[in-house]
């Protein structure tokens, strides 16, 4: 029994689905952002050239972002995009997602270290680093809180455990500060492709149709940067390959929504976060100009 309930819930649902010969429709059919009209958009200086992650910071009053190339993480005012603080935390290196958690913050690498920032900013800062045991193959690329369950939620961006075709989300305990090799979430590019199809209501339909391509093997959907809903704990799943945003029921692993994100809007979006009112933030690395933030406002329809 044991052995059972430690199977992705994800996978075990893909199964029953596709026994029964149907996929689920869409439950958010009033998925409550625009996500093609940016409330606000704010413009980064180039050191943000590669903004990789964003998160909420220390007090809501700004957020934290951290780049690919150094070891480096920036407070920025969520008001006005202006950078307030740049503060070294470890030597150059490939970072992907941060997270601040109970004043700390914790930025994970491609290859899935964790490194963890206590006291930051601070004469008193402490960078304690967790070795990951997960192969090359995963390459992390999102970092989530997941404050319910104590633990932060890794998003790969490539292939992970010989599951073909898919995606897998994992996961570190904050209580032990251990890794969970075991997926919390496996997404099938299949069940992807079958709740499009099901769907054609779904915003921009015509554009969803493009994301995938029968004859090519490949995924166009790798994970970039996930993050958990304040309000109804959903979790979002945002891809740069594809120019997708994927959410997932939490306790159930089901696909509720997908859109594809407009390519002029999201050139390349590669972090993801909310504020406590439901507000998002999608930051997007300086491809072909400025490197940005777009705000957008949570609308939910009454």
């Amino acid at each position: 029994m044991a052995l059972l309930n430690r199977i992705p819930m994800s996978i075990s649902l893909f199964l029953t689905l596709l026994l029964q010969g149907c996929l689920p429709t869409p439950i958010l059919t009033d998925f409550p952002y625009q996500l093609d009209s940016a409330t606000q958009t704010f413009e980064l200086p180039m050191a943000l050239k590669e903004i990789s992650g964003i998160t909420l910071g220390f007090d809501e009053k700004m957020l934290v972002a951290v780049e690919d190339e150094t070891g480096r993480f920036f407070t920025i005012d969520k008001t006005n995009g202006a950078v307030v603080k740049e503060v070294t935390f470890w030597k150059d290196g490939d970072y992907e997602d941060v997270e601040v958690v109970n004043g700390e913050i914790y930025a994970v690498k491609s290859n899935g270290n964790i490194y963890r920032i206590q006291k930051p900013a601070t004469p008193e800062q402490v960078v304690v680093k967790y070795e990951s045991p997960l192969s090359k193959a995963c390459d992390v690329e999102g970092l989530a809180h997941e404050p319910a369950k104590n633990r932060l939620l890794l998003s790969c961006k490539g292939n992970y455990g010989g599951v073909p075709k898919s995606r897998a989300v994992l996961s570190f305990d904050l209580k032990t500060l251990t890794y969970d090799t075991i997926p919390v979430y496996t997404i099938h590019w299949d069940s992807i492709v079958a709740f499009i199809r099901a769907n054609p209501t779904l915003d921009r339909w015509e554009k969803l149709q493009e994301v995938f391509d029968p004859s090519q093997p490949e995924l166009s959907f790798s994970p970039s940067a996930l993050a958990i809903h304040p309000i109804n704990g959903q979790l979002y799943l945002l891809s740069s390959v594809g120019k997708l945003l994927l959410v997932l029921d939490r306790q159930s692993g089901e696909i509720l929504y997908i859109q594809k994100l407009s390519k002029k809007v999201h050139p390349q979006p590669e972090g993801l976060c909310f504020d406590g009112d439901g507000t998002m933030y999608i930051s997007n690395e300086g491809k072909e100009g400025l490197p940005l933030i777009h705000r957008f406002s949570y609308q939910p329809k009454k």
